[in-house]
């Protein structure tokens, strides 16, 4: 008996030598990996197009987007918009009015959170530059320049790279002509 427990000793031994290596090694793999994340992956490209035409006017807007996901439940990045609308003899709206044309540009901040993988929530700070010309029915322009901050508070449906749902700017003021509604459906597609 003594025999055998000192044939076996060595054997333990050299398994637990292999085994702390192994773990050791193990270890500083991952540690490796940490350093040696890539920054690049978690970066989603994005944003959003519009274009309506109709008899008299036309809408042209352009907003793409970047986000960083910092893990698999919350996601912040910057976005750019610039927008042109031009309406001619849209009367209803103010009898006076012959051509009303408007320049909107500017970037939001954006923060997106989904606490589940279909239900996503998000806040978006704009500040946009916003340049409108009304040019009156006796041929006299006007001109309001101004600056308009919206926070959007939003909930959406996602599938994917897509997320379906609707945003409430919290900061709307009608007076401005920026935004027609206080609320806004949206759909968002990042990949």
């Amino acid at each position: 008996m003594k025999r055998y427990s000192t044939n076996i000793m060595p054997f333990f031994l050299t398994i637990s030598f292999f085994l702390t290596n192994s773990i050791s090694i193990i270890a500083q793999e991952k540690e490796n990996e940490a350093k040696n994340y890539d920054f690049n992956k978690n970066w989603k490209f994005g944003g959003g197009f519009g274009l309506g035409i109709g008899s008299g006017y036309t809408d042209l807007m352009i907003a793409p987007s970047a986000l960083y996901q910092f893990n698999p439940y919350f996601s912040a990045g910057i976005g750019l918009q610039g927008s042109y609308i031009k309406s001619k003899d849209r009367g209803y709206y103010y009898n006076s009015i012959r051509e009303y044309q408007s320049w909107i540009y500017g970037g939001s901040l954006i923060a997106l959170s989904n606490p589940i993988p279909q239900l996503q929530l998000s806040a978006e700070l704009e500040q946009l530059r916003v340049n409108n010309t009304y040019t009156y029915k006796d041929a006299e322009k006007r001109e309001a320049n101004f600056w308009n901050t919206a926070l959007f508070l939003g909930i959406g449906y996602s599938s994917g790279p897509v997320t379906v749902g609707i945003r409430y700017n919290v900061l709307f003021k009608e007076k401005d002509m920026v935004y027609g509604s206080a609320y806004m459906p949206f759909v968002r597609m990042y990949f």
